[in-house]
């Protein structure tokens, strides 16, 4: 994604599933074109009644109009994250102001992890690991090596987004973490 002087962007998230545990995390940086306007936004968070997680990478109001109308669809499609993510992602690709929105997400819920993009895009990531945004595919590459030697899908989206932070220069150390199972 090209970033544009004069938009709000939110950046790097990772998600992990491994066994019967999800986790999804997010670094804190928000830039507008080259400066970081704020250092510790919360980009991971529950959605529905607490049994989705998500985050958001892009321009932030955009990712926070979608999180709503994703909640909307998760209250029309309960227990369902597969039909909601692809209902919205159905609205997202042909209404017209949802079709101008810059965001990518990823959401998990016990069973499923997805990542949306506005193209029209429902996947469900290979080996339970995605990444996105600006530091995502550090993250990405981080989280598949890490897959093998640690259990925790917790500490290994923690360390992938310390790796991509490293790495990428929107992207930060202030780590927000979100987990589903046991």
């Amino acid at each position: 994604m090209q970033h544009s002087p004069d938009t709000i962007y939110g950046t790097t998230i990772v998600t992990v599933r491994k066994g019967n545990r999800v986790a999804i995390a997010g670094d804190g940086q928000v830039t507008l074109g080259q400066t970081v306007l704020k250092a510790n936004a919360r980009k991971v968070r529950r959605l529905g009644k607490g049994d989705v997680i998500g985050g958001f990478a892009g321009a932030t109001a955009d990712a926070f109009t979608l999180f709503e109308r994703l909640e909307a669809k998760l209250e029309q499609y309960p227990g369902q994250l597969q039909r909601a993510a692809v209902e919205l992602a159905k609205d997202w690709r042909t209404d017209r102001y949802l079709r101008r929105l810059e965001a990518m997400m990823i959401v998990a819920d016990a069973s499923i992890s997805l990542v949306l993009t506005g193209t029209g895009d429902v996947l469900e990531p290979d080996a339970g690991v995605a990444g996105i945004g600006s530091g995502g595919m550090f993250a990405l590459a981080a989280a598949r090596a890490l897959l093998d030697r640690e259990e925790d899908p917790e500490a290994i989206v923690r360390r992938s987004l310390e790796i991509a932070a490293d790495i990428c220069v929107y992207t930060n150390r202030n780590i927000v973490v979100e987990t589903i199972g046991s």
